[in-house]
């Protein structure tokens, strides 16, 4: 059990947006206890909305994880690649990576264990998973069969010699053909699922871009990676004022549709585990950014 007393600083703050300030719980897994009366002021029940004041007293019961299992499923699986090492899959949009509490079934690893064995040096929900990308960015993604060649891919992508390539469409007119954006990320203060350029808690990160095409109000651009932070380049992208078209989370610009943002990574590189070999594979831009950019090209 743990207990918050509420002081003057805190007052006025909802007892959600507080906890999850305060804790290492999501806002949605506070919710979540609130709902089923597992957070209480003053041993009273109260709503997720319930404005703190000052000198209340929070309880709070310890939180339980949900158990989950990875089960393969039968999954249509775009494979650029496959041999007896790698995996070379296309995501498409709106899939998840991996399993995790809300998305336990229906990721692409539950249809890639359904198509292969899979290394397990990243536990029990991300077997094969060297790394990843948001559920609505579309692209490439190396899977590795077996820990030898995973190990291999992994040392790649810490020592920055892996080549990842994205396209995006992004809001506003950028005037200069080129640039770097080198800002650190970290965890948003004020909402954990969201990632922020701040200076605590932060990683460096580095995005370098370039223009392909202006619109009207969007310009299209090739953006290469040298660090793979959580949302790199949305936030990146947001944080010099031109956040990606459709992005549901960063920028808060008006929606096109709903088939997922404007993000894709086309072109991904590097040493082959066993070939030692250095091979490179590219992907078209998918339907749902299509249509979006074929809108704002009008």
């Amino acid at each position: 059990m743990q207990e918050f007393k509420i002081d003057i600083e805190n007052k006025g703050e909802r007892i959600d947006n507080f906890l999850a300030k305060n804790t290492e719980l999501s806002r949605n897994k506070i919710v979540k206890m609130i709902k089923e009366n597992k957070i209480l002021v003053q041993n009273n029940v109260v709503k997720n909305s319930y404005i703190l004041k000052e000198f209340d007293i929070i309880t709070m019961e310890e939180y339980i994880e949900e158990k989950m299992t990875v089960e393969p499923q039968k999954m249509n699986l775009d494979i650029v690649y496959e041999d007896d090492e790698i995996i070379v899959v296309n995501k498409e949009n709106g899939v998840v990576v991996h399993p995790a509490l809300g998305n336990k079934d229906k990721t692409l690893v539950n249809g890639l264990m359904y198509h292969s064995k899979l290394s397990n040096l990243n536990g029990e929900f991300r077997p094969g998973i060297v790394h990843r990308i948001d559920a609505y960015t579309t692209g490439l993604l190396v899977i590795a069969k077996n820990n030898i060649a995973h190990a291999h891919l992994a040392k790649q992508l810490e020592e920055k010699t892996t080549t990842r390539k994205y396209i995006a469409l992004v809001w506003g007119i950028i005037n200069t053909d080129t640039g770097t954006i080198d800002a650190p990320i970290g965890r948003d203060a004020n909402n954990r699922k969201k990632m922020s350029v701040t200076d605590n808690n932060a990683k460096n990160a580095i995005t370098h871009f370039k223009v392909l095409e202006r619109y009207k109000e969007s310009t299209l651009i090739e953006l290469k990676l040298e660090t793979g932070r959580t949302h790199q380049i949305r936030v990146h992208m947001n944080y010099i004022g031109y956040p990606v078209v459709n992005d549901p989370v960063y920028g808060k610009r008006k929606i096109i549709d709903s088939t997922g943002q404007c993000l894709h990574a086309k072109t991904l590189g590097f040493i082959h585990p066993k070939t030692k070999k250095y091979i490179e594979f590219n992907s078209e831009l998918p339907v749902c950014f299509l249509n979006i950019l074929n809108q704002l090209k009008d």
